[in-house]
């Protein structure tokens, strides 16, 4: 059975926002983790968790007690830039460092976000027990994490649940991601929307569904590797088409604009 305090890293980023949410109205105590308290505020989760505003790159987590609490570790600095060396030299160091100390102090479960470029440049359908290969720093510090910590579970004694995500939509998402991008664009009235060629094949969730199936894997007695995802591809021009047509916008896609990205494949979606 899963235990009913549960803290959580991340807590006002996209998936941390909606996660904290589903926990808190699914009967959850939970201690939110954030760097801004002003942020975490703005949630109407806010008064329903005990917040605590902290970089745990610069400071240790200190709770009166860790005794039957786990870990949803969502908090990862850095990006969108995947190519960053930062996410290696500071990143790696500083997440394994600050997930061992609550182990070492008595979290019993820890449920860490990886990433679906974890797989590498491999196109098709990907099942959560396909071998790693990453070709960018961001998803290299990820696979090494995992790692890391299945060494550091041979040595003490705590459950490990490593959750791969996929791609996601929703409000609140990074205003970089192609969604936002094209609803600014379709709020600006601009007459074109600049993209790729389009023909990327892509999984994608509402963050909604996302939060869900991550509390239902924290739920369920199983360890090891899951993926997050829908198993169905939909091509990003497909996407692109289906929002201006929900919004009635009369916006047209400027097809082949952009390159297409060399740090992920041209196809691939996740099989649970």
């Amino acid at each position: 059975m899963a235990n009913k305090n549960v803290i959580v890293t991340g807590a006002t980023g996209f998936v941390g926002s909606y996660v904290v949410r589903y926990l808190v109205n699914s009967g959850y105590y939970v201690i939110a983790i954030g760097r801004n308290r002003k942020k975490a505020e703005s949630f109407d989760w806010f008064e329903s968790v005990k917040f605590i505003c902290l970089d745990y790159h610069q400071q240790n987590l200190v709770l009166d007690s860790y005794h039957k609490t786990s870990l949803i570790h969502l908090a990862w600095d850095g990006l969108p830039n995947y190519k960053s060396l930062f996410h290696f030299e500071e990143n790696l160091p500083k997440n394994y460092e600050f997930i061992k100390d609550l182990i070492s102090k008595g979290v019993e479960t820890a449920l860490i976000v990886g990433t679906c470029f974890e797989y590498g440049m491999i196109n098709g359908e990907i099942s959560s027990d396909h071998p790693t290969a990453p070709s960018n720093s961001y998803a290299f510090a990820k696979d090494c994490l995992r790692k890391q910590l299945e060494f550091l579970k041979q040595q003490s004694n705590f459950s490990m649940k490593w959750v791969r995500l996929f791609y996601m939509y929703g409000e609140g998402q990074n205003e970089k991601s192609i969604l936002s991008l094209l609803d600014k664009a379709i709020a600006d009235a601009d007459e074109y929307f600049n993209m790729s060629g389009g023909e990327q094949l892509r999984d994608y969730l509402p963050i909604e569904k996302v939060a869900q199936k991550l509390i239902e894997i924290y739920e369920c007695d199983r360890e090891g590797n899951f993926n997050i995802c829908s198993g169905e591809p939909i091509s990003i021009r497909q996407l692109v088409e289906s929002r201006i047509k929900e919004c009635g916008s009369s916006i047209k896609p400027n097809l082949g604009f952009y390159p297409y990205v060399d740090y992920e494949p041209m196809a691939f979606w996740g099989k649970e």
